[in-house]
């Protein structure tokens, strides 16, 4: 069944490149040798917007700074991963949970200081 709301042909069409950090543990191979933890950088697209004025004023989690971000993308990412996107590094946090309706994942990508 089709969602109601269809959105990746706008992703598509605005989409923009960002790098998603997807971490993996350290971890013993077979032979007994340990292997460093790293994030694998994976090459994404997605939208990324500016937060509205009604997000930071109806901050559920806090207070938002006008770093933050919204993230629009098709691919379902994991809730504190990184990503890097025009050079700025930023945390993944789900924001609004629309997956019923729409066809797309909308995430809150949260600022770090370098």
């Amino acid at each position: 069944m089709a969602k109601p709301f269809e959105f990746a042909d706008f992703v598509d069409e605005f989409q923009v490149p960002f790098v998603y950090f997807n971490h993996q543990d350290g971890y013993w191979n077979d032979e007994g040798d340990y292997i460093e933890e790293k994030d694998d950088p994976i090459p994404m697209t997605g939208i990324i917007l500016p937060l509205t004025e009604n997000d930071l004023r109806y901050a559920e989690a806090g207070t938002y700074s006008q770093k933050e971000k919204k993230l629009y993308t098709v691919d379902p990412l994991e809730e504190g991963r990184l990503i890097e996107y025009k050079g700025d590094k930023y945390t993944i946090q789900a924001f609004k949970d629309y997956t019923d309706y729409a066809d797309v994942y909308i995430y809150l990508a949260r600022w770090r200081e370098k």
